[in-house]
């Protein structure tokens, strides 16, 4: 979960990072009263998960509060790359010398936690690496060690930071990688850390992305998911426990497996592009155990989406036999039937793997006409194109 700028700034506040006095408004109003609240000039600054704010016109000053009224009701409402925003926050101003980059990230490629230092801040950290690479600092951190007083001051050194400011950033390394840890974020990123005029070093802006996988020990961090963003079809496949990611397409896609599922996606995708460019409406993983409850419950998700025209479900047997796949998904037909959801939209089933025959034997004498089994996955992946193309 990737947080908004405001939602890191909090976070840093509560660990004790060096941050600017500030609040988020979602009216004009709102922004005149915080600009009351801080007093003298502000920032006013849309509150949008993607970067390039400032040059899309969604970063302004205001020297009062009317002029915080007018910036707000400028900036509330703008699209900035397809982003609608609907939050600003609002900081006092700072008097910035210097401007510097620091971030923790996980490395997967290396399986371990990075530093990424660098005294050419306020720009993109890739942009900076490419012009002038010298002036990144890519630190690894071993896990078992973290980031305590002495790594921090290798991170200071080989980073090249100022020595007038090295004990305030060693200072917000620790209490950054702390606030990493413990928050069970995958990154921390500090674009600019600036010295402002007096010396003094803050971080003036924070994103922060947390470990999904972590959410079972962080009970506090579903206050701040954004409701108004998630997808309700995503919303109620989590409620269900199901794997379901919503994309922009007419071909539900049910597997079992993450692997074959990406795989399922291609297929579909490439098969469509001859029909009209049909595309997979969602990537939907039910694992190992599709019993008829776990398949309804796929079946009435993606059914749920008005843009779905036909569903491939694709299976290969392993732990669990496709004959019981096979029973699966004729008796969650049945079951959404009962619970008056009735399919109208055609079903295009691939098996293969354990117990294939059977399973194949249990559709085809089931005979339901909604039902097209194909045996090959590229096969059925044309089918299931077609019949989308065809109800378009």
């Amino acid at each position: 979960m990737d947080l908004y700028e405001y939602q890191g700034r909090d976070l840093f506040d509560r660990h004790g990072l060096p941050v600017l006095a500030g609040g988020v408004a979602t009216t004009p109003e709102e922004a005149r009263a915080i600009a009351e609240r801080l007093g003298g000039r502000v920032v006013v600054k849309a509150q949008v998960k993607v970067g390039g704010r400032g040059k899309a016109g969604g970063v302004k000053l205001a020297d009062n509060p009317e002029e915080s009224v007018a910036r707000a009701t400028d900036i509330l409402g703008m699209d900035i790359k397809g982003h609608t925003v609907h939050k600003v926050m609002i900081t006092v101003t700072a008097d910035i010398e210097e401007e510097y980059y620091f971030s923790y990230l996980l490395d997967r490629a290396n399986r371990t936690f990075l530093c990424i230092a660098s005294v050419a801040g306020g720009m993109e950290i890739e942009q900076v690496a490419e012009e002038a690479p010298d002036k990144v600092a890519k630190v690894a951190i071993d896990a078992n060690v973290g980031v305590d007083e002495a790594k921090a001051r290798e991170i200071v050194a080989q980073a090249g930071f100022p020595a007038d400011v090295a004990d305030q950033v060693a200072d917000i390394a620790v209490k950054l990688w702390k606030t990493f840890v413990s928050e069970d974020a995958t990154l921390v990123e500090v674009n600019p850390l600036a010295k402002v005029k007096g010396g003094q070093v803050l971080c003036l802006d924070a994103k922060v992305t947390f470990d999904a996988n972590a959410d079972f020990r962080h009970p506090e961090h579903e206050e701040l998911v954004d409701q108004a963003s998630i997808d309700p079809l995503e919303q109620r496949a989590k409620e269900k426990d199901l794997n379901y990611v919503k994309l922009d397409g007419e071909v539900g896609i049910i597997g079992n497996g993450a692997g074959l599922v990406m795989s399922t996606l291609d297929v579909v995708a490439y098969a469509g592009e001859a029909v009209g460019g049909v595309k997979p409406a969602n990537f939907l993983d039910i694992g190992g155990g599709a019993s008829a409850a776990v398949m309804a419950n796929g079946l009435e998700i993606v059914l749920s989406d008005p843009s779905v025209k036909s569903v491939f479900v694709n299976v290969f047997g392993g732990i669990t036999a496709c004959d019981e796949v096979a029973n699966g998904i004729v008796q969650a037909l049945a079951l959404l039937d009962q619970r008056g959801e009735k399919v109208t939209k055609p079903l295009v089933v691939r098996l293969d793997g354990n117990n294939a025959e059977a399973g194949r034997a249990i559709l085809d004498g089931a005979a339901n006409p909604l039902v097209e089994r194909v045996d090959t996955m590229d096969g059925a992946a044309k089918r299931a194109a077609e019949l989308a193309a065809a109800g378009v």
